[in-house]
């Protein structure tokens, strides 16, 4: 798997970059800006950076430019940013930017801008226009590991007895005949409704249940297409 460092001011979006990004097997390095980013650069030798626009101290789009200047421009550099224009976007691919991914990013959409990068070369110290490129020792692309094709098996019955339908528990849906990474998502997904139906949706107290910080929380809620603003109305329940 890869190296891969993750440059960006928000310590939230670090955690959860770092925790997805962990989870595929890869070794993952963070900075919260450029000064940190540039140690890095040169201790930790990334195979891909995932590098925020807007930071405090120098802009990802003119880090981007110092390091093809300097030719540092040796590993592929995806930008992300929630407020930059289409004209910064062009401007960072022009320089040699691999892609760019616009906040919120969506769990499918990392994992395939990042196994795209990978895969192919990187533009090598020089801005994109002067067309300098070298094929890259190539970490390999990310993939979707697969579990094993079995049935899911049910809990013992006594004789004949037929099983109750309110018993069966919401993790037997879940079809293993599917590529690991969905089937993680759709457990994760039945555990913090579990989680949000239990604790009737207080934030606070799904996130001291499952021990995820609340900025965290909100953002895997929001990866897994989870409403969090819902409230359960026990009001419309008739006795």
């Amino acid at each position: 798997m890869a190296r891969i460092l993750v440059v960006d001011d928000e310590i939230g979006i670090r955690e959860l970059l770092s925790e997805i990004l962990y989870d595929e097997g890869h070794t993952v390095e963070l900075a919260e800006n450029a000064a940190q980013a540039r140690a890095a650069r040169q201790t930790f030798r990334p195979d891909l950076v995932l590098l925020d626009i807007w930071m405090p101290d120098t802009d990802g789009v003119s880090l981007l430019k110092e390091w093809a200047a300097q030719g540092l421009l040796d590993m592929p550099v995806i930008m992300m940013s929630g407020h930059a224009t289409v004209d910064t976007a062009v401007e960072a691919t022009r320089i040699g930017a691999a892609d760019f991914l616009e906040k919120p990013i969506t769990l499918q959409k990392l994992l395939k801008t990042i196994s795209t990068a990978l895969a192919r070369p990187a533009v090598s110290g020089a801005p994109a226009s002067m067309g300098h490129e070298a094929p890259r020792g190539a970490a390999r692309p990310v993939q979707a590991s697969s579990v094993a094709q079995q049935p899911v098996a049910a809990a013992p019955v006594e004789d004949n007895e037929p099983v109750a339908e309110e018993n069966v528990s919401p993790l037997s849906v879940i079809s293993l005949d599917q590529p690991l990474r969905e089937a993680r998502d759709e457990f994760e997904r039945i555990y913090f409704e579990y989680h949000l139906g239990r604790e009737n949706h207080s934030m606070t107290r799904v996130s001291e249940r499952t021990g995820l910080e609340r900025t965290h929380l909100y953002r895997k809620l929001k990866q897994l297409g989870i409403d969090a603003s819902r409230r359960r109305n026990l009001a419309s329940s008739s006795n």
